[in-house]
């Protein structure tokens, strides 16, 4: 493999993206834990599933229906999969935004088996129809089936077996709260700390046959953005680099200088991320400006900079969100080493006005 080959521009732009892409797919299902007990992180999630799992166990029932919110990345289907393995039952995988009709939906609850896990991936993005027909399944083990169509339409009974519903959303406020109450087990799933991550990275590094030091692990953890898919994301590309420009082994020097070419600096930003920084304090000041006029000045789409970029830079303090427009804070003036203005370090408006 040549190193000038390896990447593109857009791949490099948005590696610490934490949607999952192909090549993240079929990494992430070798690197899947199997059970609880390999799972890293979210201690209290996995103590209060565990009593869940093992109550309906001992009762020899399936488990109560199971929702988990959280960002991206954090492991929501890989719970799914657990908790299929855990009951000993096979899973069925699908999404919200590929059930459209409540007959899409018909179709899937009709072929279930007894016991069987149906995972639903962004539940909130199923359209209203099929949701409301999840109602009854949910709860009463039933649908109903319209046959015809007009005044001559009739609805016929469909008995389900016992089956278990794990939803998963990144947006749990847009679930309506019929479908959220009919959940016995609800769960968000939390950022991870650098700690938890550095065993994320050990962890796969042992399964992909990776040489990597502690400072090494650290280092990437580090820039990781709290998500183990960003985590093994990044340790995949720096075993590329370390494979190619050194010996194999991942040490802090070769992390960061992998990191470096892939534009990850410290804290996780990306070029996107320091782009709309180095536009705010560069172009505006600091602020305060409006969404539209700050994505214009970085070159992209205002959903792209609202939805992609933006809710990280909060996160990491480095920008807040005002009625009156984007403001950087001075985490973000510190981060990029520069300067604010007098108007941005004085305490409050009168000081600045009289120069205290």
């Amino acid at each position: 493999m040549n190193w000038d080959d390896t990447t593109d521009a857009d791949a490099a732009e948005r590696l610490v993206d934490s949607v999952a892409d192909r090549e993240d797919q079929a990494v992430e299902a070798a690197l899947r834990p199997k059970d609880l007990g390999e799972f890293i992180g979210q201690e209290k999630v996995r103590e209060q599933l565990d009593l869940v799992l093992r109550a309906a166990r001992a009762r020899g029932a399936t488990a109560d229906h199971v929702l988990l919110s959280g960002a991206p990345g954090l492991g929501k289907t890989t719970l799914s999969m657990i908790i299929a393995a855990e009951m000993g039952a096979p899973i069925r995988i699908t999404s919200g935004p590929a059930i459209q009709h409540a007959g899409d939906l018909a179709a899937i609850l009709s072929s279930l088996q007894e016991g069987e896990v149906l995972f639903l991936d962004e539940i909130h993005r199923m359209s209203r129809p099929a949701e409301e027909m999840l109602y009854m399944a949910m709860e009463d083990f039933r649908v109903d089936v319209i046959v015809g169509k007009g005044p001559g339409a009739t609805a016929i009974p469909l008995e389900l077996p016992p089956f278990t519903l794990v939803g998963a959303t990144t947006r749990a406020g847009l679930l309506p709260p019929p479908l959220r109450d009919r959940f016995g087990f609800t769960a968000h799933m939390e950022f991870y700390e650098p700690a938890e991550l550095e065993r994320v990275i050990h962890r796969s590094a042992d399964l992909l046959e990776v040489e990597i030091e502690p400072d090494g692990a650290a280092e990437i953890a580090g820039r990781s953005r709290g998500t183990p898919r960003i985590a093994n994301r990044l340790l995949r590309r720096v075993r590329d680099y370390a494979q190619v420009k050194a010996d194999g082994l991942i040490t802090k020097d070769i992390a960061a200088a992998a990191l470096a070419v892939y534009e990850v600096d410290g804290r996780g930003l990306d070029r996107l991320d320091r782009g709309v920084l180095e536009a705010l304090l560069k172009l505006f000041g600091g602020g305060p400006v409006g969404l539209s006029t700050l994505a214009v000045a970085v070159g992209e789409e205002r959903e792209t900079v609202e939805e992609v970029a933006e809710p990280f830079l909060v996160r990491e303090g480095l920008l807040a969100r005002t009625p009156r427009g984007r403001v950087a804070t001075p985490a973000a003036w510190a981060h990029l080493g520069l300067t604010p203005p007098r108007s941005q370090t004085a305490g409050n408006g009168q000081q600045d006005l009289f120069g205290a």
